[in-house]
């Protein structure tokens, strides 16, 4: 897949090798050659990769990945550092300031293209999920980020996957302080336990006896369960071409044998920050989605859902030759209640409602408030003698026990008028609310407190 690609060096032949070797496998690439420069273009939305050197005058590679990882608006940009620097500690440094990744000069030109192919996927979804979150509420982006920038080392929960004794427990005696790490020695069974488990992240040795671990990895991308889950791989130096081939497959990281326990900690700890941030953009679209159809006053589902929902279920009725009835219902003398008592009163009693209904109809039947006072249930699968003894149940459980009100009101009684209307052969959803209108407005000029159904 292709990707805009920020390359910021200071020495001008190194980006134009670099841009060189990217335009040839199709990315667009931009360059900088200042710390300040590559923070304005990345703040601007013009990169999804930074491939950023660590030796720059003025500010140094490690300050630039900093503050782009503290802004709201680019921590999400993933960041591979090159430099010439190989100590184990400059990679730590590196990945502790942010960084994805940490690649040694003089640079492998497949290793790059691998690594900004894979980074750029990651970039993809999460640029998808904050598109989401943004059209979706105006929430959502600030919490996700907080909730990234205030990660610090949390425990997870992670899933080892490696049946070389030696090598296991090397990898759990460098995570156990900080995470809580089970073993699986089987594949199979790793992939079950990935799947119907709760892990933050998964950790597979690149050389399993028996089975081919790229397998499993491209086994949980293909799972809808686990296709969101971060993988990391421990392999040896020598596997690279295996390496780059799990990177392809959307292996998320990985750490090379010798295991060097800072490396690790923090490599894990990047991988277990993204993945809280992604499920924090989850969670709040995900909110953002209930707004939309949910009545925040009742928890009952809202117009927008009855109107999306009502029609498919009279098609369904239709083809199917199955009946379908429609209840509304309509609290009586509601605006005394607003005007005597408050509007606070006023919206106990519409939860309350809200409450009773749930409780005596089918949990087949859909339950919507229509707007103010006015509720609907649509009840599939029911003629129009069933549907009124489930009105005549709904309009009982109202009138039986007066509403619990705060003080000073006490306890106020409160009615219901209904109206019932049966699916006829050619209707459709707003045929069928007229009728059920109409045996609602029978229902309150007859006196109010009872049900009422519509003529065929």
């Amino acid at each position: 897949m292709t990707a805009r690609v920020l390359v910021v060096d200071d020495i001008l032949p190194n980006v134009k090798l670099l841009e060189a070797r990217l335009t040839a496998e199709y990315f667009d690439v931009v360059s900088a050659t200042s710390g300040r420069e590559a923070i304005e273009i990345a703040r601007e939305g013009r990169c999804d990769v930074v491939l950023l050197d660590v030796m720059m005058p003025g500010m140094d590679g490690f300050e630039v990945c900093r503050r782009l990882k503290a802004d709201p608006l680019t921590l999400h940009v993933p960041v591979v550092m090159v430099t010439a620097l190989d100590e184990p500690a400059d990679r730590v440094r590196g990945l502790m300031a942010g960084a994805d990744d940490f690649l040694t000069k003089p640079v492998d030109e497949i290793a790059v293209i691998a690594r900004v192919r894979s980074l750029s996927r990651l970039k993809v979804m999460l640029d998808e999920l904050r598109e989401r979150v943004t059209t979706s509420a105006t929430l959502g982006l600030k919490e996700a980020a907080e909730a990234m920038g205030a990660e610090t080392g949390a425990p997870g929960r992670i899933l080892l996957v490696e049946d070389r004794p030696g090598l296991a427990e090397t990898l759990v005696g460098a995570l156990k302080e900080l995470h809580q790490v089970d073993v699986e020695t089987d594949a199979q069974a790793a992939l079950i336990r990935l799947a119907e488990g709760d892990y933050d992240l998964a950790i597979i040795g690149l050389d399993l006896s028996g089975f081919d671990a790229l397998r499993l990895c491209s086994q949980l991308r293909s799972l809808e369960r686990t296709r969101a889950l971060p993988v990391l791989i421990a392999a040896q130096p020598e596997g690279r071409a295996r390496i780059l081939r799990g990177l392809d497959l959307g292996v998320n990281d990985y750490i090379l044998r010798p295991i060097d326990r800072n490396e690790l900690v923090a490599r894990v700890r990047t991988q277990l920050r993204r993945k809280r941030y992604a499920d924090a953009l989850r969670e709040n679209m995900q909110q953002a989605l209930e707004l939309a159809v949910v009545d925040a006053l009742t928890g009952l589902n809202n117009r927008r859902f009855l109107e999306s929902h009502l029609a498919s279920a009279i098609d369904r009725a239709a083809h199917a030759g199955r009946p379908l009835s429609l209840m509304l219902v309509d609290v009586d003398h509601f605006k005394s209640v607003n005007d005597g008592h408050g509007h606070d009163a006023g919206d106990e009693v519409l939860r309350t409602l809200a409450q009773r209904i749930r409780r005596v109809v089918r949990n087949a039947d859909l339950v919507c408030r229509l707007g103010g006072e006015e509720f609907v249930i649509v009840m599939p699968d029911t003629p129009l003698p069933v549907a009124a003894r489930i009105a005549e149940r709904v309009r009982d459980a109202v009138q039986s026990t007066p509403f619990k009100i705060d003080a000073p009101v006490g306890l106020l009684p409160v009615t219901v008028s209904i109206g019932l209307a049966e699916r006829a052969a050619d209707a459709n959803a707003d045929a069928l609310m007229r009728r059920a209108d109409k045996a609602l407005y029978d229902s309150k000029a007859a006196g109010r407190n009872r049900v009422t159904l519509a003529a065929a």
